[in-house]
């Protein structure tokens, strides 16, 4: 797992968050606390969870049911919105500012 504090110090990183294998928020550092609070983050950190397990079904059912593989397994998640998105890999994300948003380096960095 990535350093919370490594992760926060991205370029556009609002937010650097841990949690458990059902969502809930672990530890978390917040660099704007003005876009986001930790309730938030907890939530968020659910959406990840659900939408990794969505994710890894379709994948296993695209690639059983065609012969298109390399979709399996499903190791992270991207929340594009409209002023900030969120980025998450294993049990970690983080949400960064659009206009500054680097999501290739924040997803490598989660794998760290």
């Amino acid at each position: 797992m990535s350093d919370l504090k490594t992760l926060s110090s991205m370029p556009g990183t609002v937010a650097a968050f841990q949690f458990d294998e059902e969502g809930r928020l672990e530890d978390a550092v917040i660099t704007d606390d003005v876009v986001i609070d930790r309730d938030t983050l907890d939530l968020l950190g659910h959406l990840c969870v659900a939408n990794m397990a969505i994710g890894a079904m379709q994948a296993r059912g695209w690639e059983g049911m065609s012969d298109v593989k390399g979709f399996y397994p499903v190791q992270g998640f991207t929340f594009v919105g409209l002023d900030w998105s969120a980025v998450s890999r294993g049990r970690q994300g983080v949400v960064l500012s659009n206009d500054k948003a680097d999501f290739d380096a924040a997803y490598k960095a989660l794998a760290g």
